[in-house]
């Protein structure tokens, strides 16, 4: 959520820098200007009649004490109380209507972000490692399938389409890829592994920016929705406090199941593991002081290429331009591998800066002078399923069988995979 002191201090530059978001924000800028100023308006009046009505009160008492009659004063009191009760339930509510339309509005991009309308102007920042060399490319459904590793009709008898059931060295492969990923990043990165609920609080899905805006893509149950990605339950553990700075930054890593209702449109990109209801994945979660967020960003997107790297994946990295955000950040790399069997990339990490945003929605602040708000930072470290797509295209040898890399085979248990 934005700092209505943005709004107050510099409404244009506001409305500038959400422009480059795309078309649209102009009336909520202008509405929640409106909403403040009625609402400072109606707060100033009921200060007013405040010390109105504590002067009156004490000449009342002053009355009294000398036998004399207040019963006109006393009349006016009351008067004045049903007004203050009418503007106390107008500021209350122009207060709620103002939080409502902050917590519907983008964040704001950092200026350095490049502008652009879609995912057609994001920039390639870097490329690592070499395209593999596959004499005859397959699609991970085919060789999933040839493998024994997924039963994707038994998958859809269970709950439909949009989902994966992996059996055998399959299941196995999806378990070690994420022991694998928590090792990493604690052992070697120096995260705290957590592991949390799968079913979260309202107010903490609002935390994180899921809610209000896109609560039809949530999957609801009984007052709590299933987690669509670690990144709620983590960056909540510490909503409604005050940190001491020397603790920061705060690293965390978590492993979930993710759930989504969109899955994508229809056609190649809904096949198999590329796009589905529920998934896997490992979330890196930062916690950390404003002036630090940009590099921790920067150290956060290079734990999460080192994962491609020990694999030995080829990958890239783009940045994100303003169209092309995400709601709640405020700058955000994408970490793309590349699958043979696409002849695409696929994005397995997004790491995003969101400064203050989530931390104002969950009232996360850190101790000082004066008590500020946190940023938060996270990023995938990373998503599995199309991790796991890369590495079956990847590894594909002319016999069928999948070469792993040599990081998953303590994991694993062996080398490759055959039928």
């Amino acid at each position: 959520m934005l700092d209505i002191r943005q709004f107050r201090d510099d409404p244009e530059s506001v409305r500038a820098r959400l422009a480059t978001r795309g078309p649209g924000h102009e009336p909520a800028v202008d509405a929640v200007l409106a909403l403040d100023a009625g609402r400072r308006a109606a707060e100033t009046s009921l200060q007013t009649l405040q010390a109105e009505r504590n002067r009156l009160s004490r000449e009342i008492g002053r009355l009294r004490a000398s036998k004399q009659d207040s019963a006109g004063i006393e009349a006016e009191v009351k008067a004045r109380a049903a007004e203050m009760h009418e503007l106390s339930e107008k500021s209350a509510k122009l207060s709620d209507d103002q939080r409502s339309l902050l917590l519907n509005i983008p964040n704001l991009p950092q200026p350095e972000v490049p502008v652009g309308g879609d995912a057609s102007a994001n920039p390639v920042l870097r490329v690592w490692g070499e395209k593999p060399e596959i004499a005859s490319p397959r699609d991970h459904v085919a060789i999933a399938e040839a493998l024994g590793l997924i039963d994707p009709d038994r998958a859809a008898k269970i709950s439909g389409s949009g989902f994966a059931c992996y059996t055998g060295a399959g299941a196995r492969l999806e378990r070690a890829l994420i022991n694998f990923l928590l090792d990493l990043h604690t052992r070697e990165h120096g995260y705290i592994e957590v592991s949390p609920p799968f079913l979260i609080r309202r107010e903490c899905m609002v935390g994180t920016g899921q809610l209000p805006k896109f609560e039809d893509d949530m999957y609801g149950v009984d007052g709590l929705f299933l987690v669509p990605t670690a990144e709620v339950p983590v960056t909540n553990l510490h909503r409604e406090e005050i940190l001491d700075p020397a603790r920061l930054p705060i690293k965390y890593a978590a492993y979930t199941p993710c759930f989504r209702r969109e899955a994508g449109s229809a056609g190649r990109e809904t096949r198999g593991l590329i796009r589905m209801h529920q998934f896997d994945k490992v979330e890196l979660v930062k916690i950390c002081l404003p002036e630090n967020s940009a590099a921790e960003l920067e150290s956060l997107t290079a734990d999460a290429e080192r994962v491609l790297q020990v694999l030995g994946l080829h990958y890239r990295v783009i940045e994100l331009c303003t169209g092309d955000l995400g709601f709640s950040s405020a700058k955000t790399y994408d970490i793309e591998v590349w699958a043979p069997g696409q002849n695409a990339y696929l994005e397995v990490s997004s790491c995003s800066n969101f400064e203050d945003y989530q931390a104002r929605r969950m009232n996360l602040r850190f101790k000082g002078e004066k008590n500020r708000f946190c940023h938060t930072i996270n990023g995938s470290g990373t998503a599995l399923a199309r991790l796991y797509v890369a590495l079956l295209e990847s590894g594909l040898q002319p016999d069928g069988s999948v070469v792993l890399p040599p990081a998953l085979h303590p994991y694993f248990g062996a080398g490759s995979i055959t039928r």
